[in-house]
């Protein structure tokens, strides 16, 4: 009877000791806690956690989680060892386009992933600044710069050009038109660049001739002799002026017999015919001439410039003649000099 009882007893005391154990196995299992990883914005803190779900961790930890926030586990997950919770917080940014500035909110923080969210879309010769691959601050402006451009088709005159040769047929310092010029025409393809709307380059990518230009020939003359009652006078000029008279008169000179002057050139040398008032800018004090008509009449001949007036300017020249009457009968008439070698 002793024995019975002394065995229930040590049975008794091992179920004890076991009960103990189980129990004391499961409070060490209950209160041992996870490696966590926790990263808000960036910030990355590793911890040992007791919490059961991602949420009670939130709350334990009074983790600033702001309304609109990505996360990256669901809220009721519960907490695993190594669990990595990434938490990223709306931001606020602004996107400058076209010289507007718009403000938006974002969870990242990355140009690119900030344009990506909201769902601008860039070209493939755009950019930004920052770059994409930049990080930026809260509050930071994202410039964003479009490039285009097109091709426009102008049309565009191509200038004819002047061919000159000479002949034996004109005489020195005489030309004639053979062949009129005529200009032509092109197309020229432009490509214009333009950034934000501003134009930055212009390219020509090809012409196009339409018309070919008709080039315009001109023959001049080089005789450089005249026939006169001397034989061939050589020149090495010619030019076409309008001719008058004057002679000795009051109303030629201005003077009188007795008067300063009266009878002398400006050259200092006595009047005479052959002596020929000119403007001196077109042709010096000096110079020998022939002067031929041009209507038919016979030529005034060789002469001279040593005289000059105030009404002799440019392509003008003054004949004297001895005589009234002569004066009124030359009148006004078209002459050609020549200026003598």
């Amino acid at each position: 009877m002793e024995n019975n009882t002394a065995s229930k007893a040590g049975k008794f005391k091992i179920l004890v000791i076991l009960a103990i154990a189980a129990t004391l196995s499961l409070g060490i299992n209950i209160y041992k806690g996870n490696e966590v990883s926790l990263s808000v914005d960036d910030e990355v803190t590793n911890f040992v956690s007791y919490s059961k779900t991602v949420k009670d961790l939130i709350e334990m930890e009074k983790v600033d989680l702001q309304k609109g926030a990505y996360i990256n586990v669901p809220l009721d997950k519960k907490i695993e060892n190594n669990l990595n919770i990434i938490i990223k917080n709306p931001k606020k940014y602004f996107i400058d386009e076209n010289g507007e500035s718009s403000e938006i909110i974002c969870v990242y923080n990355t140009v690119d992933e900030i344009l990506k969210d909201q769902n601008i879309k860039l070209g493939k010769r755009d950019f930004t600044y920052p770059e994409l691959s930049e990080k930026v601050e809260p509050e930071s402006s994202i410039r964003i710069y479009r490039m285009t451009e097109d091709t426009k088709v102008e049309e565009s005159v191509i200038p004819f050009q002047k061919e000159i040769t000479t002949t034996d047929d004109l005489e020195v310092g005489q030309t004639r038109v053979v062949q009129k010029g005529k200009d032509g025409l092109k197309n020229i393809h432009i490509k214009r660049e333009y950034l934000n709307g501003i134009q930055i380059s212009e390219i020509v990518e090809k012409e196009e001739i339409i018309t070919e230009p008709i080039p315009q020939i001109i023959q001049r003359g080089s005789r450089d002799f005249i026939v006169t009652s001397r034989g061939n006078t050589r020149y090495k000029n010619v030019i076409d002026m309008t001719a008058t008279a004057y002679d000795l008169s009051f109303q030629s000179t201005g003077k009188r017999p007795g008067d300063r002057y009266y009878g002398l050139t400006a050259s200092g040398t006595k009047v005479r015919p052959g002596v020929v008032a000119v403007d001196p800018r077109v042709i010096p004090l000096g110079t020998k001439l022939y002067v031929q008509s041009l209507d038919g009449t016979k030529d005034y001949g060789f002469a001279i410039a040593e005289d000059k007036g105030g009404a002799i300017k440019g392509n003008k020249i003054d004949l004297f003649f001895e005589t009234a009457e002569q004066v009124r009968n030359f009148g006004r008439r078209k002459v050609r000099v020549y200026i003598l070698k």
